[in-house]
């Protein structure tokens, strides 16, 4: 996880403003819901009034709903009222809604437009259920009993002349204990919106208007709401998709600027099928859960606690429905993935063996046909491919099962609610859009847990891939810089004088030595070769030279100071190294030959080729120095690959060039005519080669013999015939008496 907040931090300020734009996604999801509840109960089923009280009533209203308080009541509710004698107006703030079209008559208008006193809505209230009763004891009586009762059909005339006062309400049931139930507040509220239409309709407002004024601006409000939240939701997506991009780009660069500075060691630690997976699957999978954290992960959490809150602020009767259900979903969510990480870590292990089954396979392909052993390396794959599957599937399965219980879950609480607001609904305690406004919220929590659950998927996912790319990250680098106060400098180019003082070296956790108390001094100007038996520790000694190994013991100094005190960049810039393995890159011959000088010049590149006996084919054909060359330099031969790999290193020119048995891929008559052109063209460098023929080298300036890592001659070609043993036998097994001389 420090991983991957460490690679956010370049990111930080666009992380805010998502974060930020992911808060304002969710709080306005979570308000449309309220706005359907509104659209529903005031916009449709209360015909768009939304006031306990009327804010404007005339006379015969006024004395109307008085006579159903107590005396004491309706001089309070009077006195909350401004008496307009002229003409009864709507305030303002209420003819916006509620248009006045004409009524000429005195009537009564709120003091504060703005705010409806709690004990005046109270009043209002009971006075209309009161004399809701008396009206349905009225229509009973003297009305068409066939057809419903719709009060807000009346007229304040009607209500007047049907003289409600003389009637009487209905008798409270003997057997009932503890006497009438308690009438809801929203069941009252209800019917003082029926009175509050009626007394509006006097007032000359036209009931359609009013309705379609309220549902149009609840509309254009959740309209505008879902504008927003696309509008959010598009940059929000755009954003997040810039950070986790930006990290992958990222981690990528920081992963191969790594390996780049990895020694042969640390390549034994990670194989390259295992740092391939690192850097493509691994890195992905911590790229696409940055990208999920900006959209669902930190969404997930906002949206459930939104939702119970909203949830719990409609109705608390019901509120035991939603604990539960998140209970059960935990409670799934714990059992199903306490099953399922631990199966990430062993996913990616066997993709790591896939790789490098698949990678050994593709590599190895003429062996393979060679020996006729296609057969067995399609077993040996189809089982790495089966054990992935298998965890694979193990995985898939366990996802599958979990998400249809969910649903069930997410179904059977949708059901209970349902069930229990049809109830509450019944006893006038919930209104229609208060349930499914309730229902949306408790959709929405439950969608947030099950986006819970794909976080719980991809997030330990993704700490298993970051805890790899951490290995990598943290490995210790053996071959380093010293500290910037340590490091010398040769302040000019190398003369180019290399010295072994007493070196020892052997590899790690290894018990023997490879080499031990190696002393020699390779002189500017001079060839110094290397011969020994296979496993004599040849190619180690030379790969001491550019700090791919560094010694165990002793010491190696280039003209005077230890190899260990320059600068790696420093020390390799003096070296012209060709490996035992010519290794091309995919480009052009241009291309492989600017490895070595990147400013290099088409006259220098011809001259390298020149020297190297790669004129020839190189330029045989239309295309030159632009001749393609595949991967690994798969299009050209051996020994042309060789040569490719010495001309690129002549091109730079070095003070010290390094041969490690580069000359083993080309015929006696190339290798004579290489060796003829490179002496002329080394001049005054230092000239190290690695060989196993005796032609190549018995023309050299000094030769080292070596056996079991030990040096067991030093000498010319003639010398060493006389005084080394093993160098002797060497020759005699490869060259003639006379050739011997």
């Amino acid at each position: 996880m420090k991983l991957i907040l460490k690679y956010f931090k370049p990111f930080i300020f666009m992380a805010a403003v998502s974060i930020a734009l992911l808060f304002c996604q969710n709080i306005s999801e979570l308000y449309l819901p309220r706005l359907m509840s509104s659209m529903i109960d005031t916009g449709i089923i209360r015909g768009g009034i939304d006031e306990t009280a009327p804010r404007a009533m005339s006379d015969d209203a006024m004395n109307f709903i008085t006579q159903f308080m107590t005396e004491e009541n309706a001089e309070y509710f009077r006195g909350v009222y401004l008496k307009t004698d002229e003409r009864a107006q709507v305030p303002k703030e209420a003819a916006d809604s509620f248009p006045l079209l004409g009524a000429e008559k005195s009537g009564w208008a709120l003091r504060d437009a703005k705010n409806i006193p709690e004990r005046a809505a109270a009043v209002f209230s009971d006075a209309a259920y009161d004399a809701s009763i008396l009206v349905y004891q009225w229509y009973f009586k003297t009305g068409d009993i066939a057809k419903e009762l719709d009060i807000t059909k009346l007229t304040i005339e009607e209500l007047i002349a049907a003289d409600l006062t003389s009637y009487e309400p209905p008798p409270m049931p003997e057997d009932m204990p503890g006497g009438m139930p308690q009438v809801p507040a929203a069941q009252k509220f209800s019917v003082g919106t029926s009175f509050d239409r009626v007394f509006y309709a006097e007032l000359g407002a036209s009931a359609h208007s009013v309705q379609q004024a309220s549902i149009l601006s609840i509309g254009a409000s959740m309209l505008g709401i879902t504008l927003l939240v696309i509008g959010v939701t598009v940059l929000n997506g755009f954003l997040s998709s810039r950070i986790s991009t930006g990290i992958g780009r990222n981690l990528r660069h920081d992963l191969f600027k790594k390996v780049q500075t990895f020694s042969p060691s640390e390549f034994d630690s990670f194989s390259t099928a295992s740092l391939i997976t690192r850097t493509t699957s691994d890195v992905q999978s911590v790229q696409q859960v940055a990208m999920m954290s900006l959209r669902m992960i930190l969404s997930a959490p906002i949206m459930g606690v939104g939702g119970i809150i909203m949830a719990l602020r409609l109705n608390l009767g019901m509120s035991w429905i939603v604990a539960l259900s998140v209970v059960l979903l935990l409670l799934v969510q714990v059992i199903f993935f306490s099953r399922i990480i631990p199966k990430f870590t062993i996913m990616q292990k066997l993709r790591d063996k896939l790789n490098l089954v698949a990678r050994e396979n593709l590599t190895g392909m003429l062996v393979i046909r060679a020996f006729g052993n296609e057969a067995r390396e399609e077993e040996r794959f189809e089982q790495a491919n089966n054990d992935i599957r298998k965890t694979n599937r193990y995985v898939q399965i366990m996802m599958t099962i979990q998400q249809p219980i969910i649903q069930f879950l997410l179904g059977c609480t949708t059901i209970t609610v349902m069930y229990f607001s049809v109830r509450a609904i019944d006893g006038g305690r919930l209104d229609v859009g208060q349930m499914m406004a309730f229902t949306q919220y408790v959709m929405q929590i439950i969608q947030s847990f099950m986006m819970i659950s794909m976080m719980f998927i991809f997030v330990p996912q993704a700490l298993v891939s970051a805890k790899r790319i951490q290995e990598v990250m943290s490995a210790d680098t053996k071959i380093t810089d010293q500290p910037p106060e340590k490091i010398k400098t040769l302040g000019k180019r190398a003369d180019g004088t290399i010295t072994f003082n007493n070196v020892s070296f052997k590899y790690q956790d290894a018990e023997a030595h490879v080499l031990e108390g190696i002393s020699f001094t390779a002189k500017a100007g001079e060839m110094t070769a290397f011969i020994g038996s296979t496993g004599s520790g040849k190619s180690t000694l030379i790969n001491l030279i550019p700090r791919f190994y560094d010694v165990t013991e002793g010491q190696i100094t280039l003209d005077g100071v230890d190899i260990r005190e320059l600068s790696i960049h420093e020390l390799r810039e003096n070296l012209g190294y060709v490996p035992q393995k010519g290794i091309l890159f995919s480009g052009d011959i241009a291309s492989n030959l600017s490895y070595g000088k990147e400013d290099g010049t088409e006259e220098e590149f011809r001259e390298a080729l020149r020297v190297a006996q790669a004129e020839d084919f190189v330029f045989s054909g239309k295309e030159g120095l632009e001749t393609e060359i595949a991967q690994a330099g798969d299009n050209v031969s051996g020994g042309q690959k060789q040569r490719l790999s010495i001309a690129r290193a002549l091109v730079k020119k070095p003070p010290v060039y390094i041969f490690d048995d580069s000359f083993s891929a080309l015929d006696f008559k190339t290798d004579a005519a290489l060796r003829r052109a490179l002496r002329e063209y080394t001049g005054k460098a230092t000239t190290l080669v690695v060989a196993q023929r005796i032609s190549t080298i018995m023309h050299a300036n000094q030769i080292i013999v070596l056996d079991a890592g030990k040096i067991v001659g030093i000498g010319t070609h003639e010398q060493l015939l006389s005084t080394c043993e093993p160098y002797r036998e060497i020759a005699e097994s490869q060259l003639s008496i006379e050739e011997l001389g």
